[in-house]
């Protein structure tokens, strides 16, 4: 029952005698050492935790400043896309301003002429070229393809063969006599046989 006396007339609790503590009565001098004892494992552990509030309200502060791979990723394209803006003002630039007046330009019309003559061969080419690569290549796929079947075929009809070797040995073990005794002449034959495979 809680509340009573033990036998002495101590009470029973953290200060009794059947959980450990002295048979003193709880005072000040036990308080104290509770206390510096709560203390140094506070500062041995590293000082005192933050509160629940006080942890959620840092994380989502922090967050905003700390390191984001996807930002930075974002930043390093957009500077380097400009990069390259500026290169093309760049040579745009160099490529109006006339550098020789002594220079003839030919003509714009011819030009164009010029460049859509060379980009009719290079597609003609590229295309005859493309194509004959991709029939190549579609060519030793099949063949692959072909000898992968094959072999996977011979691999199959091999082990469908040895599983019916398999139950046929296993059928010919299990046999019994009238009687219910096993047939001893399959067991007999298949120890022969396995005594000079071994050999």
């Amino acid at each position: 029952m809680k509340g009573r006396a033990g036998k002495d007339g101590e009470p029973r609790g953290k200060g009794g005698r059947f959980f450990g503590g002295s048979s003193k009565p709880a005072g000040s001098s036990n308080k104290a050492a509770a206390m510096k004892k709560k203390k140094q494992n506070v500062t041995r552990l590293g000082g005192g935790g933050l509160s629940l509030e006080a942890f959620a309200n840092i994380k989502s502060t922090t967050n905003r400043n700390q390191y984001n791979p996807a930002l930075i990723k974002k930043k390093r394209e957009f500077y380097k896309n400009a990069k390259y803006i500026s290169k093309y003002k760049k040579s745009l630039k160099h490529l109006s301003e006339p550098n020789d007046p002594s220079a003839v330009k030919p003509s714009e019309d011819t030009k164009e002429m010029d460049k859509s003559k060379k980009r009719n061969k290079n597609e003609k080419r590229g295309s005859n070229s493309l194509r004959e690569l991709y029939e190549k290549k579609r060519e030793e796929e099949e063949i692959a393809r072909k000898e992968r079947e094959v072999v996977a075929q011979a691999k199959k009809e091999e082990r469908e063969k040895a599983e019916a070797r398999r139950k046929a040995e296993r059928v010919k073990m299990f046999k019994k006599t009238r009687s219910g005794q096993p047939v001893m002449k399959y067991r007999i034959e298949h120890l022969l046989q396995s005594m000079q495979g071994s050999n």
